[in-house]
């Protein structure tokens, strides 16, 4: 009875230290129990003061104690244990201990990831799983990981979850990896670009949103290396997307969000004259018409000589269109077309049309300039004849008037054809003299001053 009595003493003896000495891992709590407890506040305090001195090697084992045994007790477990980590990476020179340290660096990351709901609760300003595998994949493509598919499946969750919330670097860093990742696998262009898209986007976006010069002018940078990542890769060229979409799209021409996407890339990346442009334009007007398909089609059959199907397209566009600027560039494209085609007046008909509703661009009357020079002739009086060059002349004037940009050709013009004004003895024979006004008839139909 006696023995009994000791066996249960002890066994309740060993009960209550279990219950004093427990390690945070263990019962979920942020620092332990009884003398576990203790310890994990000494170990903080100690390696945080030798994080302030940098002294980094002797706060590896302290801090590798909290990290194992309380892994809730506070975010600066990560935080400095990132950075205690780094500087071992970057200090070590024996390449398998500077692994060990690699790893677990990755494991700080996936750690904070694995207890991130708790944590955010000890602190005002909470981060998110994302942000994190922004730092992770940072850390991995700078501090030795050698896997471009492991790290692109990082970086690629990491901006997939945060966007433009990313540090600059990141971004930058994503379309480093993702052309890496081109060159080691061909399949992944398409993807490739969707990144440099993705990631142009964000950078812009976060330049737009920064409010501090310094902000900006990182963003900035990321921009320009991010295009800078895109243009060295060899795959910004409309023959490689070309090559990427043209099988795709024909094996997609019922996917009218593909195909949207598809028309989306090699309009931004100028190529709306390749063959895969053209085919999703017609797919997906076959699907859902819209003035962008439409005109895209109109395109197709213009390349291929088929003036009137492009015509009936380039119309389409203008019937669907509701924005009046695009509207008026549709205007001046068909007027484009229809001037090519000999049909002068429908040309200054849609030329006209297009400065109606935008009244802002020079190319409209550079284009009827153009089309009076090339049919000057409506009289049988070859002086007269010759003053359609004052309405061209007329034309070039008021094209730079409105629109700056085309100053420089429309005085080009203006100087190859002041040499086709008619002459003052000319004029004489006619009974004109410079300042009288004079009507320039047939299609034209303007009147000019003579000069």
């Amino acid at each position: 009875m006696k023995m009994k009595m000791v066996t249960a003493l002890f066994a309740l003896s060993l009960s209550a230290t279990a219950v004093f000495a427990q390690k945070g891992v263990e019962d979920g709590s942020r620092f332990g129990h009884g003398q576990d407890s203790l310890n994990c506040l000494k170990n903080i305090s100690v390696y945080s003061e030798y994080v302030k001195t940098n002294n980094f090697k002797d706060a590896f084992i302290p801090w590798k104690a909290v990290f194992d045994e309380a892994p809730l007790a506070q975010v600066g477990t990560y935080t400095k244990g990132a950075q205690i980590l780094r500087a071992l990476i970057a200090a070590e020179k024996d390449g398998a201990k500077q692994k060990e340290y690699f790893e677990l660096l990755m494991k700080v990351h996936d750690q904070r990831i694995q207890y991130l709901d708790a944590l955010n609760t000890l602190v005002k300003n909470p981060t998110t799983k994302g942000d994190i595998l922004g730092t992770k994949a940072h850390d991995y493509f700078s501090m030795g990981g050698q896997d471009m598919n492991t790290a692109y499946t990082i970086f690629a969750e990491a901006v997939a979850l945060e966007k433009q919330n990313l540090p600059y670097y990141v971004l930058m860093e994503f379309i480093d990896v993702s052309a890496r990742k081109t060159k080691l696998d061909e399949s992944h262009k398409e993807q490739f670009v969707q990144d440099y898209l993705a990631a142009s986007s964000y950078a812009n976006e976060a330049f737009n949103a920064a409010t501090k010069e310094s902000a900006k002018k990182n963003y900035q940078t990321a921009k320009e290396n991010i295009d800078a990542h895109f243009i060295n890769s060899g795959v910004a060229t409309c023959d490689n997307l070309q090559a990427i979409y043209a099988p795709k799209v024909e094996a997609n021409k019922t996917d009218l969000e593909y195909l949207k996407q598809v028309m989306k890339v090699m309009k931004m990346l100028g190529c709306t004259e390749a063959e895969a442009y053209f085919a999703a334009s017609e797919a997906a007007h076959a699907i859902e018409p819209t003035a962008e398909t439409a005109i895209g089609c109109g395109y197709m059959y213009y390349k291929k000589g088929d003036i009137n199907k492009c015509l009936s397209y380039f119309d389409n566009a203008i019937e669907l269109e509701q924005d009046p600027i695009q509207k008026a560039d549709y205007y001046y494209s068909t007027a484009v077309v229809l001037f090519s085609n000999k049909q002068l007046s429908k040309a200054k008909q849609y030329a006209r049309k297009s400065i109606e509703l935008n009244g802002e661009k020079g190319k409209p009357y550079i284009l009827i300039a153009q089309m009076y020079a090339s049919s000057p002739n409506w009289s049988d009086e070859s002086a007269l004849n010759k003053c359609t060059f004052f309405a061209v002349i007329d034309k070039l004037q008021k094209a730079k008037s409105v629109d700056p940009s085309v100053a420089e050709e429309a005085d080009k013009l203006i100087r190859s054809y002041a040499g086709y004004t008619p002459k003052d003895e000319d004029l004489f024979f006619i009974g004109l003299k410079k300042g009288d006004a004079v009507t320039i008839g047939g299609w034209i139909g303007e009147t000019t001053t003579i000069r």
